[in-house]
């Protein structure tokens, strides 16, 4: 609230507040309102609903995961789409649910075995499986809890977790049918293996840093029959069953098909040739490891070498006498020490910088290994995934973002789905005794007898998560829900899992459903980063909870933050000083509607006739209604930074600094004209806080439900554009703000104190201007010009003539000094610019920051000039 609505409101105590405490306090009203939003089902969805249906799946959690800015970040462009789709009259369904995630659970309930003194080996399978549901029963999910705190507006009842009962029929009913289709199979492939957590991995739950390492030069062969190779896993070379060139090489066209020896094994291998090696990088010729590197198995297929397995499942050395039993890097050092006492190594270097993959949830190196797994023949199904893009039945947005998605599915490998985990869904396949191999659907039993055994794997959790769409609506069952809810109408997610999640719901959902995809757009956002763009990371000392944030400055303030900073596709800083100007913003919403609410503002009745309105009136309204198109356009683009940009410098700039301001003068004169603003004034608050409530749904809730005498805001209707434009009433006020803003501006230069009167004529004869002239005084603190005016200083803005009377007010002549000094050194600055800039020795050695410096003093020296010109002349003459 401005110090002038302070000032107005104490002189008026007797009017009421509609039971609006003095200050917004958020820690007293949110959790209350969003038990009373949840109790009376406002966030339900009915499958019967004859209404249009809008659906929205929440990316769902890891069940061992907390609220992250992340998650807060894209909850709440979530729930702003499906309020507004709420209120515009959709059944409106956004699915909540949680994913078991099957390595992080794991871990934890490993880790706490550990504090026993106990392993899962020590359990058992069934009765560690027994315990990771005791844990989720008691610790689980603490992120449903936290997303009540944000406002979350999802169908609580219909809260669904990747290992339900309904949703692990899902899973092996798809699991049978690729299958039957021949689209999922079993074989020995290289594939990501974490040595502590003993399983295969998603390239997804791969992290990539720069690690210090060593680079080493190894010559293989004797004389003219030697090959130097290098390599940063020394000790992989136990399990070389070949060296590649190129088959262009001169250095090495007679090497290709013989065979040289192989350091410390004793052992000759082939020298192969292959287009895949690049004859310009470092010796051109490369070790081919098969068992031990996904490049190096394909080459090894290419020629039909062998893979040899040197590594076990805890990446300790398998092979060859005085290096078995030892760990990987142990190895590593021991296995070059060797070479070097034999003469092999041809060039060190240490430390050598390079991308090394860790598993992310535990950071140990990955391992490269060659596996026995369950694959996901994705040809066609990442085809059709494509093509739904192509044809338009999916649209992608932002658009840009087509080629990333593109670039992926049309050169996606086959999907290792196996993890060698206890938690998850297991592999629905049992063996025989005789080498049978029997896949079970869900409503056939499995083979029993002496010798039969079920796979011991479990399914990757990204198979089961790639269902979600459906498989959360009762699929395979042709539920209510499924007819009505599915396809979604928009998956909003970021674009890191675009590959991983994205892709898979794609290939699943139009192959379990027909050809129909599970959303029609594909709404892709950023990342959350600090204030200087950095990564936010617990390592890096930056990283944030949300909670803590929300507890000091409230949801609202969180919410409307992130909305802000939210650009298609683009990584969003957030620093806490955004947050606390937010919670500016809402107090100023909150503030503001409380002194409209103590002055009249009322949404009784009808809204006055146009020839009742004053230019101020239909200003307002007319802005109102380009606010409401401008918010809707942006929702349908998914603009959520530029609707959040217009909705606050609407209600701020235009609603509470000017429409509120240039209204007091009315309101306290009372009469009728104090009653057409005041519904006026109403009109607009109504409006406004429903266009804000998806955003920022608690202050708006409670000011809009005091405002109305309505039930909620969540079931209110959405503000529609009647089409009302008054563009002479945007033009006349748009030169009132002027001739405010021009005459405010001229006061702070001279050093004027804001509520200091000043005695001034104002010259609005023959202007729109005219009817304005009380508002206009009021606001710029201008009394009448009275006995003795001398207009020492005048203002022509707009077609209108403000004269002030500076006299007594300021020290003219040590003014007009100060502002001389000033002037001459921004002419100064102006001529070295210039000089410079006008210098082609200097612009051609210069480099362009520097130049580009310049010219921002340029500029800054010229406008400088201008307003200090501009004063002088303002000042009164001696």
């Amino acid at each position: 609230m401005t110090e002038n609505t302070q000032q107005q409101t104490a002189s008026n105590p007797t009017v009421p507040t509609k039971d609006l405490p003095t200050q917004y306090a958020p820690a007293e009203v949110e959790g209350k309102l969003y038990e009373r939003w949840v109790e009376r089902g406002y966030f339900e969805a009915d499958a019967k609903s004859e209404k249009p249906a809008y659906t929205i799946v929440i990316p769902p959690p890891n069940v061992t995961g907390s609220l992250h800015l992340g998650h807060a970040f894209e909850h709440t462009l979530i729930d702003a789409l499906t309020r507004r789709k709420r209120m515009q009259g959709y059944e409106t369904l956004w699915q909540p649910g949680m994913d078991h995630a099957g390595i992080a659970t794991q871990n934890v309930v490993e880790r706490e075995l550990a504090k026993e003194g106990k392993s899962r080996h020590d359990l058992g399978r069934e009765a560690f499986v027994e315990r990771v549901w005791q844990w989720k029963a008691e610790s689980g999910g603490q992120i449903s809890g936290q997303m009540k705190r944000l406002g979350d507006g999802v169908a609580w009842s219909r809260e669904r977790f990747t290992m339900d009962d309904g949703l692990s029929q899902a899973v092996q009913t798809i699991f049978k049918r690729l299958y039957d289709d021949e689209l999922i199979y079993r074989a020995e492939r290289i594939i990501n293996w974490c040595p502590r957590c003993l399983t295969a991995i998603s390239d997804i739950e791969v992290e990539y840093q720069d690690d210090d390492g060593e680079l080493v030069s190894i010559r293989y062969g004797e004389g003219d029959a030697s090959i130097v190779v290098a390599t940063t896993r020394a000790e992989t070379m136990l399990g070389d069953t070949a060296v590649a060139v190129h088959p262009e090489d001169e250095r090495y066209k007679h090497l290709i098909g013989t065979e040289i020896e192989l350091p410390l094994t004793g052992r000759r291998i082939p020298v192969v040739a292959d287009e895949h090696v690049d004859p310009e990088f470092g010796t051109g010729a490369v070790k081919v490891t098969p068992a031990h590197d996904p490049n190096d198995f394909e080459i090894g297929r290419r020629h039909g070498l062998p893979s040899l397995a040197v590594m076990d499942e805890h990446a300790i050395i398998t092979a060859h006498g005085l290096f078995q039993g030892l760990d990987r890097l142990e190895a590593r050092s021991t296995i070059v020490a060797a070479l070097r006492a034999e003469g092999r190594i041809v060039a060190e270097k240490r430390p050598y910088t390079h991308s090394v993959g860790h598993c992310s949830r535990c950071k140990t190196t990955i391992e490269p290994r060659l596996s026995m797994q369950w694959w996901v023949k994705v040809g066609p199904l990442a085809k059709a995934a494509g093509d739904a893009v192509r044809d338009g039945r999916v649209t992608i947005h932002p658009q840009e973002m087509e080629k990333r998605y593109f670039d992926w599915v049309d050169n996606l490998h086959d999907w290792c789905i196996s993890r060698q985990l206890w938690w998850g869904h297991r592999i629905p396949v049992w063996y025989g005794p005789n080498g049978e191999v029997v896949c079970v659907g869900p409503d056939e039993q499995p083979p029993s007898g002496e010798g039969w055994t079920q796979d011991t794997d479990v399914l990757d959790t990204w198979f089961s998560s790639g269902l979600w769409p459906f498989s959360t609506l009762g699929w395979p069952e042709q539920t209510d829900s499924l007819a009505k809810f599915y396809p979604n109408s928009v998956l909003v997610t970021g674009y890191d899992i675009l590959f991983f999640w994205v892709a898979r719901m794609m290939m699943f959902g139009l192959y379990a459903m027909d050809g129909t995809p599970p959303f029609h757009t594909i709404a892709l956002h950023g990342m959350v980063r600090d204030q200087f763009g950095k990564k936010m990371s617990k390592s890096f000392g930056n990283a944030v909870n949300p909670l803590d944030w929300m507890d000091t400055y409230g949801s609202d303030a969180v919410r409307f933050t992130l909305a802000r900073g939210a650009n298609p596709g683009v990584d969003v800083p957030i620093g806490e000083d955004w947050v606390q100007a937010s919670r500016n913003f809402a107090n100023k919403i909150w503030n503001a509607t409380r002194f409209a609410l103590m002055n009249g503002a009322t949404v009784e009745g009808e809204l006055p006739p146009t020839e009742r309105l004053s230019a101020t009136d239909r200003w307002i309204l007319s802005r109102l209604n380009k606010t409401v198109a401008e918010v809707d356009a942006y929702y349908e683009d998914y603009q959520f930074s530029k609707l959040s940009e217009a909705l606050y410098h609407f209600a701020w700039d235009e609603v509470f600094d000017w429409y509120v301001e240039l209204s007091k003068t009315t309101f306290f004169a009372g009469g009728e004209a104090a009653k057409v603003s005041g519904r006026v004034l109403g009109e607009v608050l109504d409006v406004m806080l429903r266009l804000l409530h998806p955003v920022v749904p608690f202050v708006t809730e409670t000011l809009w439900t005091t405002l109305t005498g309505s039930e909620s805001v969540v079931i209110a209707d959405w503000p529609a554009d009647s089409g009302f434009r008054d563009e002479a009433a945007e033009a006349e006020i748009e030169n009132l703000r002027r001739v405010v803003t021009e005459v405010r501006r001229f006061r702070s230069d001279q050093g004027l104190q804001p509520g200091q009167k000043v005695p001034a004529r104002l010259t609005l004869d023959g202007t729109a201007l005219a009817p304005h002239e009380a508002a206009i005084r009021q606001l710029l603190r201008l009394q009448p010009e009275g006995e003795g005016f001398s207009a020492t200083a005048t203002l022509p803005v707009a077609g209108a003539t403000v004269a002030l009377d500076l006299s007594g007010t300021i020290d003219v002549e040590a003014e007009r000094k100060r502002l001389t000094k000033d002037l001459a050194a921004a002419e100064k600055e102006k001529a070295q610019a210039t000089g410079k800039l006008g210098n082609e020795a200097f612009l051609a050695k210069a480099p362009d920051n520097v130049v580009d410096k310049i010219r921002t003093r340029l500029a800054k020296a010229e406008e400088d000039i201008a307003r200090i010109t501009k004063q002088l002349e303002g000042l009164p003459r001696s």
